[in-house]
């Protein structure tokens, strides 16, 4: 074969070689910017939940004031975005709890979540909203025992509240009704308080 052809047709093939890589680039860069430009899972439809709490804690009773409650439905999930990173959360909560048992991870058990969310809710200092926690499975011997903070309306009982429990499902917020919770939820005060180490609760972050 002349040389002339053969040089013509390493040319040619070196043309398709590199419009090939041109194009494969530009599909390359089409999807990551549309990944870049995408909503994290986390995040996504995070002002519709605020304002669906923000409503169910409005609904727990006439007296709520209206601004305390979105200002607790803003602090909840705020505050659980400051727990996930400084409980350092990356796995599944019964994971999550191994590690915390074995020194891997600085807390993070479900107490841990319902005591700092009490706490922080309480600095507050709200007039129409009030907060407990409750805690179920405590006298069964099969099933994990669980813990949860309770908002309910100033006056009445947990029973008339709302779960906050982020534990659940490894640091997003979980609110609904005590009664139509699948646990069966009791007042924490029915059960002795059994000693734990505490690390001292961090100041919220602004």
């Amino acid at each position: 074969m002349p040389l002339s052809r053969t040089a013509g047709r390493l040319s040619a093939l070196r043309l398709q070689h590199l419009f090939t890589m041109r194009r494969w680039l530009v599909l390359l860069g089409a999807a990551l910017v549309a990944a870049c430009g995408a909503v994290p899972e986390e995040t996504s439809g995070r002002a519709e939940q605020v304002a669906q709490l923000e409503a169910d804690i409005l609904a727990l009773g006439p007296n709520v004031d209206p601004e305390e409650a979105a200002r607790a439905a803003r602090v909840a999930f705020s505050y659980t975005d400051q727990l996930v990173r400084e409980y350092e959360i990356t796995d599944p909560p019964l994971v999550h709890n191994t590690k915390v048992n074995m020194g891997l991870k600085p807390r993070g058990l479900c107490y841990h979540w319902a005591r700092d969310i009490h706490t922080r809710m309480a600095q507050e200092r709200f007039q129409t909203l009030a907060f407990t926690r409750a805690v179920a499975n405590a006298d069964n011997p099969i099933l994990l025992e669980h813990t949860t903070a309770v908002i309910m309306a100033r006056g009445d009982g947990y029973m008339d509240g709302l779960v906050l429990d982020p534990w659940r499902t490894g640091g997003r917020l979980v609110f609904r009704p005590v009664r139509g919770d699948k646990y069966d939820w009791k007042p924490r005060e029915a059960f002795p308080a059994r000693p734990r180490s505490e690390a001292p609760v961090r100041v919220p972050e602004n």
